[in-house]
């Protein structure tokens, strides 16, 4: 199916025609006999806030886990900075800065708050990490007076907060989010996506937001992308989509 392009205005970020942080061509990826990726392209400006929206098994995970290497590419590529990583290794494609939080984060809980956001940052090259660390909980006011707890202490909020700071201390250019909302009630997932668009104008993050919870992601970013089967079905500027009636209801569930 032809992706459908919506008009409509980009919002108050990144323009969709500035040159690409990241860019993925024709990206498509098996399991096996079965293609979970067929020819998906995309386009994310630095400092841009993107959703990747669609039903369960429409290739919305699996396209994040091929963007970091750890599911294998059968044809396309993935560009960050218009170098191609999409052979590299896992480890590689994170010291390239690209960051991935899974569904759930995959905080470790027996680990204090502490503990889990030094472990984002052995990744990196550096070694200004007592730096980062001060930034990230800066960024993170919630898990300050949580700094010495285990994981399995904080709310469902204050884990994805942790999940959050573990990825940004290896300093990445572009953070993919897996369903972050995923179990959190109503406001605590309005807070999540508010965090998102001020870690875009306080540090110059970009995002790629995976999420189920289309109206509410569709409300904090500025451009998506509709996944349905493994391609792209329809992708323009996020109030576009969010207007238009037939891309809703067909593949939105709303």
């Amino acid at each position: 199916m032809n992706a459908q392009t919506l008009p409509g205005a980009a919002g108050n970020g990144a323009s969709p025609d500035a040159e690409p942080i990241l860019a993925v061509e024709n990206l498509s990826a098996s399991y096996g006999a079965v293609r979970a990726l067929d020819n998906v392209s995309l386009a994310v400006p630095a400092q841009g806030l993107c959703a990747v929206l669609g039903a369960n098994g429409a290739g919305k995970t699996t396209l994040l886990r091929t963007l970091t290497g750890l599911h294998r590419a059968s044809s396309g590529r993935v560009l960050l900075e218009g170098e191609d990583i999409t052979r590299l290794p896992t480890e590689k494609v994170i010291t390239r800065g690209l960051a991935h939080v899974p569904e759930g984060g995959g905080v470790i809980v027996e680990l204090t708050v502490e503990e889990n956001l030094r472990l984002g940052g052995l990744w990196r090259s550096d070694r200004r990490s007592s730096t980062t660390f001060d930034e990230v909980m800066d960024l993170f006011p919630p898990l300050v007076e949580r700094r010495t707890k285990t994981a399995s202490t904080l709310s469902g909020g204050e884990r994805q907060m942790l999940a959050i700071g573990r990825a940004l201390m290896g300093r990445p250019r572009v953070l993919l989010l897996d369903e972050p909302s995923l179990g959190l009630a109503p406001l605590v997932t309005k807070q999540i996506f508010t965090l998102l668009r001020d870690l875009r104008d306080r540090i110059g993050l970009t995002v790629v937001l995976v999420e189920q919870n289309a109206a509410g992601a569709l409300s904090v970013t500025e451009h998506g992308y509709v996944l349905n089967q493994g391609s792209v079905a329809a992708e323009g500027p996020s109030d576009g989509l969010l207007a238009d009636d037939r891309t809703r209801h067909a593949y939105l569930g709303f």
